[in-house]
């Protein structure tokens, strides 16, 4: 049976992959392992920006995938971003293997807020399942409530839950 594969890319907290692997494990319902070790992600720097280019570390991730790999999520602290943006939460392969996605500006400290592990968890798991989703040929749905819904600030991400709405998910391929 084919595998989730998680990889860690620079320091992640180990207790918060660990979660994450368990949630995504039951949530799509295939076996889910934590690759080691993590990538580094200084391959992706752009000293100008301050933040890591998301394409170039998927690029990077290629080689962790094995024949036992369904899918392979890349996970890091650091911010993520695409020359068209400004910043982004995740990024993914439409119908591929790869995504990732950065718990950076995910973080309530990242607002000035006092940090809130539970809803970094939650927010952590619901842009990974919407990153997943795009790797199921999933696009953007009009359904706030969708994983599938876009993410353009952290308050979209807290009105979504880490599941695909009725219509999105009859369409995973």
């Amino acid at each position: 049976m084919k595998e989730l594969h998680l990889l860690p890319i620079g320091n992640v907290p180990p207790d918060l992959l660990g979660w994450l692997q368990r949630q995504l494990c039951e949530l799509f319902r295939v076996p889910c392992t934590l690759l080691q070790p993590a990538l580094d992600p200084r391959v992706a720097y752009h000293p100008e920006r301050e933040q890591y280019h998301s394409s170039e570390l998927i690029a990077r991730m290629q080689p962790y995938v094995s024949d036992q790999t369904w899918k392979l999520l890349g996970v890091t602290t650091e911010d993520l971003y695409i020359p068209i943006l400004t910043f982004v939460f995740g990024e993914a392969q439409i119908g591929g293997k790869l995504a990732i996605v950065s718990t950076h500006r995910l973080r309530q400290e990242f607002y000035g807020l006092p940090e809130d592990k539970q809803l970094l968890a939650q927010r952590l798991l619901t842009e990974s399942v919407h990153e997943l989703g795009h790797t199921l040929q999933l696009t953007h749905c009009d359904d706030y409530n969708c994983v599938m819904a876009a993410s353009h600030a952290v308050e979209w991400i807290d009105i979504k839950q880490p599941t695909f709405c009725s219509d999105c998910a009859s369409r995973i391929v």
